[in-house]
Formats: structure tokens, C-alpha cells, sequence
């Protein structure tokens, strides 16, 4: 590039002026006095470009009066004053970079071009500006230095518009990386601070999070709106107001609601506090008048025809206003995210559609007292029909369940699916048996049910048939009861690592034929552990002479040693699972838990009055061993009395009472009647009938479990850290049985 600068030389009165070419010795040339004055005159006092002359101490002596930006930033009057001084009046942050700059120009004689620098005036910091600097050295035709020229050009604009551009572009890798409104909003926040606003707020509709579009009554009524994203320059740490996963209102009156209405976006310079619609005894207005905001933009946050809310800007920490630039810059990072929050809005419509038909396949939890310790891995193929459940039970117990859709002829229903799974729910929450709940699901997928048909209209068909197992393992007394409708049944791998396959009469999948369930039940050993499966899993590559358990056990003996149960599992599941999947395939392990003596106790008295007394005086004692305070012991005393008392009257034979301390505490009364108990609401007048009632109301659930003969009937009662004080000679937590 062609560079040329003019050397000027002011020495005294006298004025000379050359010309110099770059990488060639300077021609000096002689001009008349009117030439050098005139052109002098052009430079400092007509041209437009800002011209700064400084002489060897770096002292201004010269300036062009003309220059734009002269009105906000008035050098003119600083000339005598040194370059750092300057700087420091423009409130220039790297003012010593600025300065070396300066003198290696003036030492060395090779210039400096666009140098940008942001200067401010510091009596009114909210005039800024951004100029483009180029130093040049100064000299004598006989080569003698005297100083350096600045020439300061304002770029702002172009400035601005770059900073504009990086934002939006940033917008389009960083903004929407997930299918969540919350992580949207607060990625849409995060960008546009500090770099456009010190403070910005989303607020949508609570429909959009619903995945449903708002309709045009909702800007009608009092714009009630749920915060989605938050982020100020007070720190990550700080909390706006409402904080996000609140629901505040808009009032009528406030620019928030003119802009919801009227859909335009809105500029407002200036704050005043006086303004009729800052109302200090609201939470929101409270909060701007505290921060000290100065200027606002709201932005209605719209897409594909829908408003979903509304995007919010506040300056109260960089002294500038905003502008009609920034407004516009907002709209069009508002308009982005709106695409991105309505992508999510629609993907949490279908994701809860596919939730209601086929139920979350997510992994298994269960209370830290359950019974078992889970793992799963699920390998999807794309077919659904798939699942699993672990349900808690009463007892420190719980119901394995596991069915596939996929793998009977006639594919999956997801319809009937969802239904299935809430239904093993319900059923396990009635305490029934393993086979009691198989024989009413499969009376339940047996029946017909109304379809549409694009021929007919409605029409009536079964439920295609569905596998299931079911499964309770009882942890005080080790024993596993299961029933399988057209399941795989589960394998054991016991402590010592040899693995075999429960012995389960495999019944009829549930909706297909007669439904003939039958229980087996096996005491298992301390710390075996429950591997549950799908047929998809058994369609693996085949070994010559081993069996699936022989497989299992092969696999299970060199997958990780030490790991955790969930690593064992996923190389498990790999390990046996084949290379091309047909259908989902799952696999779910469960390590057996043992309940030790220190954390249940049992008694059997005979059925006599005096047995009431006796079975409350145990129960205290057996409770004052475990630490547990007065207030739960004088409840715990109160519900023994009860359910024994109704024991004595209604059953014949013995009595059995026992309590089980985990995370609840829980007190069973079994007798040998069948006849199962009704709450109800007896009158002033009722001598009895409150027993159950009593019991409702001091615990937290209640139940009736039905076995072969008689009944139990149980009751938990939450423990907090003030009603257990563990004795010290006891263990903290339940005993667990691990291989």
C-alpha cells in the first residue's frame, strides 16, 4: 500500500512544510509563504479529520480546531498539556501502551496506523466514542527529529456495527443448543450480557413451557408471565425480580404491558424515577429504582406468528443510553431466540404427547431404605414397547416390573402401553401378589376397546399382546416371589459369582389366551443380585455348549472388577446384547439389601385383651432401643394400641406385631383375617369405629397387604433428625448385604 505523510514543523513563527515518501529520502521543495499558510490553514482549521501535532516531550502545541468530535471532546483547550495528560482527561484505559507507543514512533520513525482507541468525555461519561489513530514522526529536512503528528478518525459507527455483527453471530452458535425454554433463555441472557445490556430478563407464557401457544386473550387479560432467564452484571449469584421459575403480572399502565399490547418494541432513553408508572411498592419497580437503571428497551419476544413473551434490557452500570442502534441490534437477537424458544416450545408438545403414550423410559430410582440397589442400561433401536419400574412397597420391600411390546408378533401399542404401566402402579400399590396383578392386567388387555378406522369410524379390537414380569423382594426375610405373562425370567447371580435362571412357570402374554399365572418363590442369599431382561437381549451372538446364565456369568466375572453396579451393568448389557438390534433391548440389575436385626423386631401374642397392653409396652421398649424420642414413641404406642385392638376383635387366632426402622418407621399388625378394614368418619355419638382414623392421621400412608391366609395391616411414620437419636452401640444405616 502507497503510504505518504506530511511532515509538519512549527518552529516559532515560521512555518515549512514537506513532503516525504515512504522508503525514500525526503525531497524538500521550496513553496511560496501563501501555499505553506494556506494549507496549514486547511489541515488546522477547516478539514474534518482530527490532526494532533506533539513536539519531543510529547507536549500538545497544536491541534485541528474543525475536527469532528471537537464539540464533545474539546482538546483545543489543552494545548501545553503532555500526551498522558490527554489521555487521562479522555478517561483512554491503556493510556502507558498508548504513550510507548508514541515515543517509539518518535525513535524509531516507523508510523503506526490504525490504532483504535475509546475515549470518553469525563465530565459526561455517557458521550463515548471510538477513533482510529495513526502516528507519524516529524522532521527536519535535515533529518532532525522534532516531534510526532496524530491524525484521529471516528469509527464509532463502524465500531458499533462490527460489535453488532460478532453479537448476532454468536447468537447463531451459542443461542438454542438444547430443546429447553429455561436453557434458552438463560443462554439468550448470558450473550447479551455485558456486551448490550447490564441487566436482561425473559418472561413467556406459562402455556409455552406447557408446549401449548399462547392465545391473544392471554395479552388481554393481566399478562401474567413466568420468568425463563436472568443475568446482571451484579454477579452470577445475584436474583432478579421475579427470580427465575416465578410468575409475576404486567399491569395496565406499565410500558411492559403497552408493548405486549401494542407488539411494538420500545425504546426508553431515560428513566426518570418521577415517571407515574415506577411504583416503589411493587417487587419489580422496587428493584429498577434500587439499581439505579437509567434507560430500558422491551422487546416482544414473537416467532412463526406467536407472542411468547417478552425480553427486557437495562443499563444502570455503562453510563450510555441507549439508542435506536441498540434497539434495533436487540430486535434482531430477540427474533432469533423467539425461533429457538418456539423450537423447544414444540418439542416439549411432542415429548409430552410421546411421555403419555409410551411412559419415560428413565432409569429407576428408589428410596435410599428400598430394598435393592438399581442399575439399568437401555439400548434403544427405535422400535418402543420397552420398559421397566421399581416400585416401593410397604414392608422394605419392592415390585420389579419389566414388559415388552416389541417382541410379541403384532407389535407394539403405545396407547396400551401407558395404560399398562399405570395400571402394575396401581396394582402394586394395592399389595397384591405377583400373580394376582398378571391375571388382572391380562383381564384388563383382554378386553376390547374403541379404535378409530378411517373406513368405519370406530371400531373395537384387543390390546396386542404385551410380556410382563413381576417380581417382590422382600429384604427382611430375603424372599423373592415373581410371576412371568410371556417374560423372560430373571437370573440370579449369587455372591460367589455363579449365575442361574429362576425357575418361573412362564404363563400366557397378557391379552393372549388364558391367563394361568403361577408364583415361584425362592429364599435368596445375602447380597444376590436380580438381572431383568427383554427377549432382545437373548437374540446375541450364540455360544457353543453355554447357556444365556452361563453368558451372564461369564460376562459378569470380567466386567470391571470393583466397579460400580451401573458400569457392571453397561458392559454386561453390551457384552450380551447382539451387534444389530431388531427392537430396544434393556437390562436391569438389582442388588439384593438385607434388613438386619438392629433395624426390625417381631412378636407374636395371643389373641386376648391383655395382648393390647403388652404389644404397646414392647413397642415402646423396642423403641427406646433404637433412640427414638418420646413425641414419635407416644404415636408409635398410640397406632400398636389400635391396630392390635382391632386384631383382637375381629381375627381368632395369633397375633403377630412388627416394627422395621429405615428412613420411616413402619408398624405392621397381621392377624388371621381376611375381612380388610374401611376408614371412615365416625359420629360424636359412635362409641368406636376410630381407630383407622387415628391411624390416618398420624402417619403418612397406611395400607392393607392380603397373603394366603389373613391380612396385614401397616403404617409408616416419617422419621426426622430430632425423633432418632441412634444409640451408639447400633449401626447408622441399614445392614447391606453386597457380594
Amino acid at each position: 500500500m502507497w503510504r505518504r505523510w506530511i511532515s509538519l514543523v512549527v518552529v516559532g513563527s515560521t512555518k515549512r512544510c514537506c513532503v516525504v515518501a515512504d522508503g525514500h529520502r525526503p525531497h524538500a521543495y521550496s513553496a511560496g509563504r501563501d501555499l505553506g499558510d494556506a494549507l496549514l490553514d486547511a489541515l488546522f482549521s477547516r478539514s474534518q479529520e482530527g490532526l494532533h501535532v506533539y513536539d519531543q516531550e510529547l507536549r500538545l502545541v497544536q491541534v485541528n480546531t474543525a475536527a469532528r468530535l471537537m464539540d464533545e471532546f474539546p482538546v483545543a483547550g489543552m494545548v501545553g498539556r503532555t500526551l498522558p495528560e490527554i489521555l487521562r482527561t479522555f478517561d483512554v484505559s491503556d493510556r502507558a501502551a498508548i504513550e510507548d507507543t508514541a515515543r517509539q514512533v518518535m525513535g524509531s520513525g516507523n508510523p503506526v496506523f490504525n490504532l483504535p482507541v475509546r475515549i470518553r468525555n469525563r465530565p459526561d461519561l455517557t458521550v463515548e466514542a471510538v477513533v482510529s489513530v495513526s502516528i507519524f514522526r516529524l522532521q527536519h529536512s535535515d533529518g532532525s527529529v522534532l516531534g510526532v503528528a496524530a491524525t484521529l478518525t471516528d469509527i464509532t459507527a463502524r465500531v458499533r456495527a462490527e460489535e453488532g455483527l460478532r453479537l448476532l453471530n454468536d447468537a447463531a452458535t451459542r443461542i438454542g443448543t438444547t430443546l429447553d425454554v429455561f436453557r434458552t433463555a438463560a443462554e439468550f441472557c448470558d450473550l447479551a450480557v455485558p456486551v448490550l445490556a447490564d441487566t436482561v430478563t425473559v418472561d413467556v407464557y406459562d402455556t409455552v413451557l406447557r408446549g401449548h401457544a399462547p392465545r391473544p386473550e392471554s395479552r388481554e387479560q393481566e399478562a401474567t408471565l413466568r420468568r425463563a432467564g436472568f443475568r446482571s452484571e451484579a454477579g452470577p449469584d445475584s436474583q432478579g425480580v421475579p427470580q427465575v421459575g416465578e410468575v409475576d403480572t404486567y399491569p395496565p399502565g406499565t410500558p411492559y404491558r403497552a408493548v405486549l399490547d401494542t407488539l411494538a418494541p420500545t425504546l426508553l432513553g431515560r428513566l426518570d424515577e418521577d415517571a407515574s408508572w415506577l411504583d416503589p411498592r411493587r417487587r419489580r419497580d422496587a428493584r429498577i429504582l434500587g439499581a439505579g437503571a437509567h434507560s430500558m428497551l422491551l422487546v416482544p419476544i414473537r416467532a412463526r406468528g406467536l407472542v411468547l413473551g417478552l425480553a427486557c434490557f437495562y443499563r444502570w452500570r455503562n453510563p450510555i443510553p441507549f439508542d435506536r442502534t441498540d434497539l434495533a441490534l436487540a430486535e434482531q437477537l430477540t427474533s432469533h431466540t423467539a425461533l429457538c424458544l418456539d423450537n423447544a416450545r414444540q418439542y416439549g408438545r411432542e415429548r409430552s404427547v410421546a411421555r403419555i403414550l409410551t411412559g419415560r423410559l428413565t432409569r429407576p430410582e428408589a428410596p435410599r431404605s428400598a430394598a435393592v440397589d438399581l442399575a439399568h442400561t437401555y439400548l434403544p433401536a427405535g422400535s418402543g414397547g420397552a420398559w421397566f419400574d421399581a416400585i416401593p412397597l410397604s414392608g422394605a420391600r419392592v415390585a420389579l416390573v419389566a414388559g415388552d411390546a416389541a417382541s410379541v408378533k403384532g407389535g407394539a401399542d403405545p396407547a396400551a402401553m401407558g395404560e399398562l404401566r399405570a395400571s402394575i402402579e396401581a396394582l402394586a400399590d394395592l399389595d397384591l401378589l405377583p400373580d394376582e396383578i398378571l391375571q388382572r392386567l391380562h383381564d384388563l388387555a383382554s378386553r376390547p376397546h374403541a379404535v378409530p378406522d378411517e373406513a368405519a369410524g370406530l371400531s373395537t379390537r384387543k390390546s396386542a399382546p404385551a410380556s410382563c414380569l413381576c417380581l417382590v423382594y422382600d429384604s427382611i426375610t430375603r424372599l423373592c416371589t415373581a410371576a412371568s405373562a410371556g417374560h423372560p425370567a430373571p437370573v440370579l447371580i449369587h455372591p460367589d459369582g455363579q449365575a442361574e435362571q429362576l425357575d418361573i412357570a412362564i404363563g400366557p402374554p397378557l391379552g393372549q389366551g388364558i391367563g394361568d399365572y403361577r408364583v415361584a418363590e425362592r429364599v435368596l442369599p445375602a447380597g444376590t443380585t436380580l438381572l431383568l431382561y427383554n427377549s432382545a437381549l437373548l437374540s446375541g451372538p450364540p455360544m457353543k455348549g453355554r447357556s444365556f446364565s452361563d453368558r451372564i456369568a461369564d460376562a459378569y466375572a470380567v466386567a470391571a472388577p470393583g466397579s460400580s453396579l451401573q458400569a457392571r451393568c453397561d458392559s454386561l448389557a453390551l457384552a450380551l446384547g447382539p451387534d444389530q438390534l431388531s427392537h430396544d433391548a434393556f437390562l436391569l440389575l438389582a442388588l439384593t439389601r438385607t434388613f438386619g436385626p438392629s433395624h426390625t423386631n417381631a412378636w407374636v401374642f395371643p389373641n386376648t385383651p391383655a395382648t393390647v397392653s403388652r404389644a404397646r409396652k414392647a413397642a415402646r421398649e423396642q423403641l427406646e432401643r433404637w433412640g427414638i424420642d418420646a413425641d414419635l414413641g407416644d404415636s408409635t404406642a398410640l397406632i400398636v394400641s389400635e391396630l392390635v385392638t382391632n386384631a383382637v376383635r375381629y381375627a381368632d387366632g395369633p397375633i403377630q406385631l412388627r416394627l422395621i426402622l429405615g428412613d420411616t418407621l413402619t408398624c405392621e399388625v397381621a392377624d388371621d383375617s381376611s375381612t380388610a378394614p374401611h376408614l371412615r368418619r365416625a359420629l360424636d355419638t359412635d362409641e368406636n369405629g376410630r381407630g383407622l382414623y387415628i391411624t390416618a392421621r398420624l402417619t403418612r400412608r397406611w395400607g392393607v397387604r392380603s397373603a394366603r391366609r389373613g391380612k396385614t395391616i401397616w403404617a409408616e411414620q416419617d422419621l426426622t433428625a430430632p425423633s432418632r437419636r441412634t444409640a451408639p452401640d447400633e449401626p447408622d444405616h441399614i445392614d447391606v448385604a453386597s457380594p
